[in-house]
């Protein structure tokens, strides 16, 4: 008997649940046509026993809601066979929407392989087109970096060889200047020197001119004393010729012709010893 209620009540629960699923079933195919797909999928959510079917409509309400990370996890279990391929599809179209290209590229051409779809062809080709566009634009945005770096890299040496050849420039014109002032320090050097050695020159001069006055003043100063004792050493040597001698010299002078006067001679009385010519 209590085996008997208890199964009764068992299939009553079970028959109540199975009533309560086909209504929030009906409740969420209503909201799902009428756009209300949040609420679609929150009344999807509430049935606990969830099948392929359930799976796969639960993920078209969140695609619908664009919430695709949360509808390719619906997708991915569904395993029936005559939804696979339409699950596929879907995740192809999610995969795109989120730009990954080689995801939905492969869940395409896996759809396919389960059953062959105009749609999912359609999509798979222009999704090829689009990564081929997009490797091009790849390569060509490549292309560019490498060229733009390369002016780049160009414009950096350039900029580097001016700056190494303002740093030559700026090296060679202080050394000019260095020596330009060498130069000009060696001129005034030059001139300096020439006018020291004038200057000696003229020292010298003066010094040799002075010198040369004083000799001159002193010889000057000597020359008297000089004459006067040759003079007295003159005097010294001259002595007075007798009157005799005189005489005797005045008749040599006769002899030969020559005819002179004789200054007279004061004796030492006062008086002239001689008074007439001879």
């Amino acid at each position: 008997m209590r085996r008997l209620i208890v199964l009764l009540l068992l299939a009553g629960s079970t028959l109540f649940g199975g009533i309560l699923d086909f209504r929030t079933l009906d409740q969420a195919k209503e909201a799902y046509a009428a756009g209300r797909y949040d609420e679609a999928a929150k009344l999807y959510e509430t049935i606990e026993e969830k099948n392929d079917d359930l799976r796969f409509n639960l993920g078209d309400a969140y695609y619908k809601e664009q919430k695709f990370d949360e509808a390719l996890k619906q997708y991915e279990q569904v395993k029936k066979p005559e939804l696979r391929a339409k699950a596929l599809h879907n995740m192809g179209n999610a995969y795109a929407k989120t730009h990954k290209i080689d995801e939905a590229i492969a869940s395409y051409e896996e759809a396919l392989k389960q059953s062959d779809d105009e749609d999912t062809k359609y999509n798979l080709e222009l999704l090829k087109k689009q990564k081929e566009q997009q490797q091009k634009q790849n390569q060509d945005q490549q292309q560019n970096d490498q060229d733009q770096k390369k002016q780049d890299d160009q414009k950096q040496d350039q900029k580097e060889q001016e700056q190494k050849n303002d740093q030559q420039d700026q090296k060679q014109d202080q050394g000019s200047d260095q020596k330009s002032n060498q130069d000009q320090q060696e001129r005034q050097d030059d001139r300096q020197k020439a006018q020291n050695e004038e200057q000696s020159d003229e020292q010298n001069a003066e010094d040799e001119k002075e010198k040369h006055a004083k000799e001159d003043e002193a010889s000057k100063e000597d020359k008297p004393e000089k004459e006067q004792n040759a003079m007295s050493q003159n005097e010294a040597k001259e002595e007075p010729i007798s009157d005799m001698q005189e005489r005797k010299y005045e008749n040599q002078l006769n002899k030969r012709g020559i005819r002179t006067l004789m200054v007279p001679l004061k004796t030492q009385g006062g008086q002239d010893n001689e008074t007439t010519d001879w």
